[in-house]
């Protein structure tokens, strides 16, 4: 690298005080230092901007570079351009460059080439694959197959887009970055294989059939051909035999038959002389009591359907439940709604056994052999209190005398929203006859009778004097008159059942457990 004489001039000039034995003292020697450092940029930012700017247009595309060779060769090399006799260079390499000066390059592709049994390895600037193919002196016949980077390819078809590049930002000549860059403009090489056509003859189970090909094998070439090869059929020479034109090649056809067998119709050709020979060809054995349509022995003709039958036998053991009871046993020492599990309920067992013989998957007879009780039914026991013990509730009316509290889930409605019209004869009355409004509540006749005085925590005293259709079980509905506003409740409220209490055959002492909480 030779530095620009006028950065040399002002270089030595820079460095004559320094050779004075003076500048060499002790305090002046960190800014000698500094002083070296920056003559060191200063000359590297010269040499950087005493190169020529021209622009490269490799395959179209523009690459500004800066470099510092005097012709357009040493400027294509110093980018890190490497060229093939191929290649076209636009002015040329010889040329002597100047500044700013636009050189266009069109780089010939690489191309290797498989034929005739030889590889070869070429640049061009050619594209048809045909002309590539002539240039090497390897023009494709009429019927030759071309096969461009393993793909069937046409004559006439071109070369793929070479891979290109972009550089983000002008290349610099003698910069690491620049080098070898350049040449991806070139691309990957491109696999050519080109495939002679042969004529053979085929002898198809006596018919004569003369064939031209490009593939290099025989069977490759039948099936090219749309010849199906059976399994079973004998094929001279074989299949993977090389190709050469004028060869004969002998179909030797089995026989078609079908076989239906586990579900499946197994169509296939076969040279076997039996059903047996035919199922020992396919690997279809018999098992047990299996069996054949029609025999095994029998002598196969063409087209032949062979139906395999398999036989199979099992013991099946069939159960049915026997289902458990739930007995209710009262309790005089317990307490009215208490409960207590006494015996756990298990289903009883009744077993039948069969033998069932299958064909084919489907049952073809059921034999019944035994039936017998495996184990009998375990009750359920639950036991309930039937002693009542009447308490006292505080009441914002003062105490008041219930034998019975039952949670229950509580809404609210009025004579409006009862579900009859205004102008139905019994709009406003409840089922009691008793007029609907507030201290009238609807209930589940089977759990609180009817007329059953009852106290409400948040509502007060009620008489049980309505029903309804949604009303079952553990459910209240409170009733309000018109003129409230009528609350928005579903909710969950210890309802009081106020003395007396009711003759025994009045009560109900297992109560349904719904709604659920």
């Amino acid at each position: 690298m030779t530095a620009c004489p006028m950065f040399k001039n002002r270089f030595h000039r820079l460095l004559s005080p320094i050779k004075s034995a003076k500048f060499w003292t002790h305090r002046r020697r960190p800014f000698l230092w500094a002083g070296l450092a920056l003559l060191v940029l200063l000359a590297g930012a010269g040499y950087a901007w005493s190169g020529k700017a021209v622009v490269v247009v490799v395959n179209g595309q523009t690459v500004p570079v800066r470099v510092y060779g005097l012709t357009v060769a040493a400027a294509l090399a110093q980018a890190g351009l490497t060229l093939q006799p191929e290649d076209a260079v636009d002015p040329p390499p010889e040329t002597r460059l100047t500044a700013g000066q636009t050189i266009t390059v069109t780089l010939a592709r690489p191309v290797i080439i498989q034929a005739d049994g030889h590889t070869r390895r070429l640049f061009t600037r050619q594209t048809r694959l045909a002309d590539i193919l002539a240039e090497a002196g390897l023009p494709p016949g009429p019927r030759d197959g071309i096969l461009l980077n393993g793909a069937p390819a046409h004559p006439d078809d071109p070369l793929p887009v070479a891979g290109g590049l972009a550089p983000p930002a002008p290349l610099s000549a003698g910069v690491g970055s620049s080098s070898g860059r350049m040449n991806l403009f070139r691309g990957q090489p491109v696999w050519l294989t080109l495939r002679r056509a042969s004529a053979i003859t085929l002898i198809d189970d006596g018919v004569r059939a003369d064939l031209v090909t490009t593939r290099p094998t025989v069977g490759e070439a039948l099936a090219a051909a749309g010849v199906v090869i059976y399994q079973a059929d004998r094929l001279l020479p074989p299949p993977e035999t090389p190709v050469s034109p004028g060869m004969t090649v002998v179909l030797e056809r089995s026989i078609p038959a079908t076989i239906n067998a586990d579900g499946r119709a197994i169509k296939t050709r076969t040279r076997a002389a039996t059903v047996a020979e035919l199922l020992a060809q396919e690997g279809i054995l018999l098992m047990g009591q299996d069996y054949t349509r029609p025999a095994l022995s029998r002598r196969l003709s063409p087209g032949e359907v062979v139906s395999v039958v398999r036989v199979r036998e099992v013991i099946d053991v069939q159960q049915e439940f026997i289902p458990f009871e739930t007995r209710w046993l009262p309790d005089q020492n317990m307490e009215l709604d208490h409960q207590e599990l006494r015996q756990q309920g298990e289903n009883g067992v009744i077993k039948t056994r069969f033998r069932i013989r299958y064909e084919n998957g489907r049952e073809t007879a059921r034999v019944q052999e035994d039936r017998w009780v495996d184990r009998e039914p375990q009750h359920r026991e639950i036991v309930y209190g039937t002693k009542i013990v009447v308490r006292t509730v505080e009441t914002e009316a003062g105490p008041l005398e219930y034998w019975r509290k039952i949670p229950m889930l509580t809404t609210a409605y009025s004579a409006a929203t009862s579900g009859k019209d205004l102008d139905h004869p019994r709009y406003g009355i409840t089922r009691s006859g008793l007029p609907a409004g507030y201290g009238k509540v609807a209930v589940d006749p089977k759990v609180i009778p009817l007329m059953t005085e009852l106290y409400i925590p948040g509502y007060g005293k009620a008489l049980a004097a309505d029903t309804g259709g949604l009303i079952r079980g553990k459910h209240i509905d409170l009733g309000f008159d018109e003129d409230q506003p009528l609350p928005s409740l579903y909710e969950w409220r210890d309802v009081y059942v106020l003395t007396p209490v009711p003759p025994p055959d009045q009560i109900r002492y297992v109560l349904p457990n719904w709604p659920q909480r």
